[in-house]
């Protein structure tokens, strides 16, 4: 038996992991004592349990082991086919985006489908989970709720033979465990909370969704080995003010990698988004300077997106650059290439950037877009009505291919854009060609630039 150190308060009982000057229930000072504990160990061979063997992998049965749908068809396809049996997923984001509202109707989904699920929540209580559930019309007789925050009540749970098809955890950042010493939340507790839940499940077959915090820069909250137990790693993203949502699987072991699906917040829930092709260009008006149309590709999805640009004048003594939307250092870039490569003068202009929609990019094929609406908007002369560009800018101004160029084609082409601006790929595509165009409608209208 091991022991660990606890402190209890001499004049109530109370307990403490760490020791304090003053009781945090009675406020009595000076009353905390060490007190040693004895802690079970883990390993089986102490606690009864039968021990692990190895066997022949040719031997090993799959049957039981095939994956069942979410309800949602959208999902089972970035997924891989559905949630796995016995597998853990890791879902992330910011408060308020719809984690909660989401899993939800994916246990009402999958408990209208025949299959027993428990939601436990350690963030709301039962009336809370019913009523949100009636608005959201999942309820049904298969669908088990429970509000707790100990791991071991949700350990009794999942017995081998009598374990629900679904767990759904919200969040892994509100349980303890006894095991583990600190308050909710901290990195003890996490891991220990975590490595019950996706060892007991993988035991006796149910799939474990665990809800996950995120922190003021977007990452997972807790260690970095929460990411490497489970199976499937998902955030949805978005702004809260926006009305979609974007869930985006960053690691898989069942499927692809990178896949992404477009989610619109409704009054019961959040709507899959059947084609997000051209859902962030709204209702853009073309006839405007400074706005250019990027076939972006976001995971294996080629979107449409819109990309805007203001050059104002500047009574500053250092001129504004802004970015809103993509990272800002881009800017600063692909604008002194402007300047060496064009012979530009942005000494006396303000440049904001932004794109479209409240959508978010992080790929090079903006480049080509980001720079059509710089000089769009210095020009003060309107893009093609429905041009679209993509392709990277390097450093000596010439426009390099980037990947997914035969997706974003041939999505280009289904959507009827014309012309086509991007950099050639291959012999004969038109790509240079349209590169020509763009310059050539650009700069035949010196008159109407700006004074430096």
């Amino acid at each position: 038996m091991k022991a660990r150190e606890s402190y209890v308060c001499k004049a109530c009982g109370a307990k403490s992991p760490q020791w304090r000057g003053q009781c945090p229930k009675c406020l009595a000072w000076n009353t905390l004592e060490a007190v040693a504990e004895a802690v079970s160990p883990r390993h089986p061979a102490a606690t009864g349990a039968p021990l692990s063997r190895p066997v022949r992998l040719a031997d090993v049965s799959d049957e039981g082991h095939e994956p069942f749908g979410t309800g949602l068809a959208a999902l089972d396809r970035v997924l891989g086919s559905g949630l796995m049996p016995g597998s853990a997923v890791l879902i992330g984001g910011e408060p308020g985006i719809g984690k909660s509202t989401l899993l939800l109707q994916m246990a009402g989904a999958v408990a209208a489908g025949g299959r027993c699920v428990v939601y436990a929540s350690g963030e709301e209580s039962l009336s809370q989970i019913r009523m949100r559930g009636e608005r959201l019309g999942v309820l049904h007789d298969r669908l088990l709720a429970m509000a707790t925050s100990r791991v071991e009540d949700i350990l009794d749970l999942l017995r081998e033979g009598d374990a629900p098809d679904l767990l759904i955890l919200d969040s892994v950042q509100t349980m303890t465990s006894d095991r583990a010493e600190g308050l909710p939340g901290n990195v003890s507790q996490v891991r220990a909370v975590a490595q019950d839940i996706v060892e007991r499940c993988k035991r006796c077959g149910t799939t474990a969704i665990l809800v996950g915090h995120v922190t003021k820069d977007g990452s997972l909250a807790g260690p970095r080995l929460l990411e490497h137990m489970v199976d499937t790693v998902i955030s949805l993203e978005g702004d809260r003010r926006q009305m979609f949502r974007l869930f985006r699987v960053l690691k898989n072991r069942f499927g692809p990698n990178q896949e992404l699906v477009v989610f619109q917040m409704a009054q019961k829930g959040l709507e899959i988004v059947e084609d997000p092709s051209t859902y962030f260009l709204g209702a853009r008006d073309a006839s405007l300077s400074g706005a250019a149309v990027v076939m972006a590709v976001d995971g294996q999805r080629p979107l449409a997106v819109e990309v805007q640009a203001l050059v104002t004048r500047s009574f500053l003594a250092i001129p504004r650059r802004a970015g809103l939307g993509f990272d800002v250092n881009r800017l600063h870039l692909l604008l002194a290439v402007l300047e060496k490569r064009l012979r530009l003068n942005f000494g006396q202009v303000d440049i904001y950037a932004k794109i479209g929609g409240g959508m978010r990019l992080q790929e090079p094929g903006m480049d080509l877009a980001l720079v059509a609406a710089v000089l769009s908007s210095l020009y003060d002369i309107p893009l093609p009505e429905r041009a679209v560009f993509w392709g990277e800018v390097d450093l000596n101004g010439q426009v390099r291919p980037v990947s997914g160029h035969e997706s974003r084609l041939s999505q280009a082409r289904r959507l009827g854009y014309s012309p086509l601006l991007f950099p050639s790929a291959k012999p004969g595509d038109g790509g240079l060609s349209a590169v020509a165009e763009l310059q050539a409608r650009l700069f035949s209208r010196t008159a109407r630039r700006p004074a430096p």
